[in-house]
């Protein structure tokens, strides 16, 4: 069973930074993509970031580019969403998601990813 765990949320004043990083256990013997999505109330889950299994691919959404930046250790199963220069708007829960189907790819649609973590706050003051 594939689980992905999520941390490094938290509060923190416009313009700040974070870090958010994402375990993935189970499986792992075996190659797979991850993104990172997130999602207000009441909102769709909105794309943010994906990195390929080997790093050489990445993407990013359009509001982000510039300031976030994906990476990976696979040594230590981790994903990391490095977040600068953050806004009011980037406040919401953020998630990780497994793509083991497309695993040379840094897919952008949730509907491409098989497994999710559970969420972590992010909350920007200003």
């Amino acid at each position: 069973q594939v689980q992905l765990v999520e941390s490094g949320g938290g509060l923190v004043q416009a313009g700040g930074s974070l870090r958010l990083s994402c375990v993935v256990s189970g499986r792992t013997f075996t190659i797979y993509s991850v993104g990172w999505f997130r999602q207000a109330p009441g909102k769709e889950r909105d794309f943010v970031a994906s990195i390929s299994w080997n790093g050489g691919i990445t993407s990013y959404a359009d509001s982000v580019k510039g300031r976030f930046t994906i990476s990976r250790d696979n040594a230590k199963n981790t994903v990391y969403l490095q977040m600068n220069s953050l806004k009011p708007e980037d406040t919401t829960v953020y998630y990780c998601a497994a793509d083991f189907r497309h695993p040379r790819a840094a897919g952008t649609s949730k509907y491409e990813y098989d497994y999710w973590g559970q969420g972590t706050q992010v909350t920007v003051s200003s």
